[in-house]
């Protein structure tokens, strides 16, 4: 039977904020994970904790998996042999991929990642953007930043000089990372992520989120 760090609580890690996934709404967490984990742990009867991550390095959130700092990672995080070598994931409840933003009124000429030369692309420490944009390498100016499609257009929604000019850069799966050997908890979330696909909770804030 799987063990909470806490007696009868759920600790979930994420870092904060990363809208739509993760934010703060009058100073109240909120977002997709926050709303899908909360709806998890009240399926394994668990109340619900939110651990905020801080770290430089994104990666560096699934040590506290392994230091017994909280139980679970949701954070819009992309399942990737790298990581899988610091967590194990249970399945996979968002598929998107790496889009770029740019602005169009000062760099109309950027469509795609092939437009870059002579650009720098922003990403962030440790986000799956940051290999992609490895081998993209320039120099020069800040011209376009690259993250997951959903994050990227929350963030252009009120700035009307950016845009989301290329998506499906990559396909990737996002997924609650536990930690390794941690069988009983990816049996556990996978049943109350299956139970609550089913009744449509996934669809419900999967509209709500990361549409529009």
């Amino acid at each position: 039977m799987y063990k909470t760090i806490a007696t009868g609580i759920l600790t979930v890690a994420s870092a904060l904020p990363d809208p739509p996934f993760e934010l703060m709404a009058d100073g109240i967490p909120a977002g997709f994970d926050i709303e899908w984990m909360n709806l998890v742990a009240k399926e394994l009867g668990l109340k619900w904790r939110h651990v905020p991550y801080a770290g430089g390095d994104f990666n560096d959130i699934f040590d506290g998996l392994a230091t017994g700092r909280w139980d679970c990672v949701a954070s819009g995080a992309t399942i990737t042999p790298g990581r899988e070598l610091a967590a194990t994931f249970c399945d996979p409840y968002v598929e998107s991929g790496q889009s770029l933003v740019c602005n169009v009124e000062k760099t109309p000429r950027v469509q795609s990642v092939d437009d870059l030369h002579g650009l720098v692309l922003a990403v962030q420490r440790g986000n799956t953007s940051e290999p992609v944009a490895m081998g993209l390498k320039a120099s020069g100016r800040i011209g376009a930043v690259m993250k997951l499609a959903p994050v990227m257009h929350w963030f252009v929604r009120t700035r009307p000089s950016l845009r989301v000019v290329q998506e499906r850069i990559t396909d990737e799966k996002l997924g609650v990372a536990v930690k390794h050997g941690d069988e009983d908890w990816v049996e556990a979330i996978n049943g109350a992520q299956a139970r609550l696909r089913d009744r449509g909770e996934l669809d419900r804030l999967t509209t709500k989120w990361l549409k529009g």
